[in-house]
Parts: structure tokens; sequence; C-alpha cells
């Protein structure tokens, strides 16, 4: 796996529905809260009453999933549809539910992401079987089952907070090479 490249100011603005978002300072990491598996849970409920038979497979991902684990406030959430490319078969159920389609990606697995409609959540979007799901799921497992990567994670992310960042992405990015070494163990 070949680490991802970091995105640009114009990759950022070019995938952004709309106007992108700045951060122009400092990511907020918070102690696990458990109540976020309970907001996971909520989520998903609304998510599968508003798409029915149209979810493939929907979990909780990300650093909220993690118990132990520091992260921002925000649920990311993995939704698999049949086509994630085909949005009329899935967006207007999710905006009929206040969700908000805030980030379309077509050059990397069709990725659409959404926001939520009361809760701070990250709605990921892929096609079922993109390998991306994959990586996230086999991620999030490892890191609920290896405490010295856990810890690692953690560390990286709470040195990389204490930074300025233009954009959420480019912190994101920046943590791009620790997620991959861990993935790579977590394969193993």
């Amino acid at each position: 796996m070949d680490l991802p490249r970091p995105l640009g100011d114009e990759e950022i603005a070019r995938a952004a529905v709309g106007e992108p978002v700045r951060l122009d300072g400092r990511i907020e990491l918070h102690e696990y809260d458990p109540a976020w598996a309970d907001l996971y849970r909520r989520e998903e409920s609304r998510i599968r009453g508003a798409l029915g038979d149209r979810v493939i497979a929907v979990e909780h991902v990300g650093s909220t999933s993690v118990p132990g684990l520091a992260a921002k406030p925000i649920i990311d959430i993995v939704l698999a549809v049949a086509d994630s490319a085909d949005e009329a078969s899935y967006v207007p159920a999710l905006e009929a539910e206040r969700y908000t389609l805030i980030i379309r990606e077509e050059n990397w697995f069709e990725h659409r992401l959404f926001k939520g409609p009361d809760t701070d959540i990250n709605l990921h979007v892929f096609s079922e079987g993109a390998t991306e799901i994959d990586l996230m799921l086999a991620f999030r497992d490892h890191l609920r089952a290896n405490p010295a990567d856990r810890a690692l994670y953690e560390h990286v992310k709470r040195d990389l907070a204490s930074r300025d960042w233009k954009y959420v992405q480019n912190y994101a990015d920046a943590k791009s090479e620790v997620i991959t070494d861990i993935t790579h163990r977590a394969q193993r």
C-alpha cells in the first residue's frame, strides 16, 4: 500500500460541494467518551431508516470507534451502497433526513462525505467492495486489539493536533504515514 499523496488547496476546493470549510487553527482532541457509541447507533438507525435495503453495510469507524483512544468528537461512519457515484439512488433520501453532502471525490473510490443533521458526524459513502472500507475496518479492529499501536497513534495525533492547520484534511493527510504503518501490521 502506497502512502496517499496529501491534497493541495486546489484539490480540496475541487472536492468540496460549495466552499471548503477552513479550520485555520488546531485540532481539538477529547478523551474517549463511551457516549460516542450511542451517538453512532442513533445515526446508524437513522441512516438505515432513510435508505432501507440500499444500505449494504454501515459501520462505526475512526477514532471515536476505539475505546480508550482520544479523538476529535466527530463520529466517523462508513456506509457502503451499491454505487456511490449513483447519487440519485441515495442522496435525496439522506438529504430528506437533513444530511448534507459536503465532499465529492470522484477520483478516490467515488467517495462522498456528508455531515449530520444534529450530531457532528462524517458519513463516508463508498461503493460496495471499495477496498478503503476494508482498510478502515482493519485499522479500527487493530487499534481496538493492540494497545501499543493505539498508544502510538494517539501520540502522533496529539503531536499533530498541537499544530495549526488550514484545513482538517491537512491534519488527516499528516497522519497518513502512521495510519499506513499500522494498517500494514493489521493486515499481517
